[in-house]
């Protein structure tokens, strides 16, 4: 299974799983990223870090250690 950081600029992907725990998995659930929601990379920095998602109408970065933990089919 893919991660979110595997996933190519301007590709459309599913998220199938949160692999994160605790404190860290609830605040990726507040920013809108849970089962279901479909997410589109838009851009990521020079160096990889960090990575510019649309999820839910807005956008959104994530660094690459919290898009590790989004499992997308």
């Amino acid at each position: 299974m893919r991660t979110l950081r595997e996933v190519s600029i301007g590709e459309t992907v599913t998220v199938v799983k949160l692999t994160g725990e605790g404190a860290v998995k609830r605040r990726m659930m507040d920013m809108g990223i849970t089962k279901g929601v479909q997410v589109t990379v838009r851009k990521v920095a020079p160096l990889g870090d960090p990575i510019e998602i649309t999820v839910r109408g807005y956008e959104l970065s994530l660094r690459k250690a919290d898009a590790d933990m989004v499992a997308v089919e």
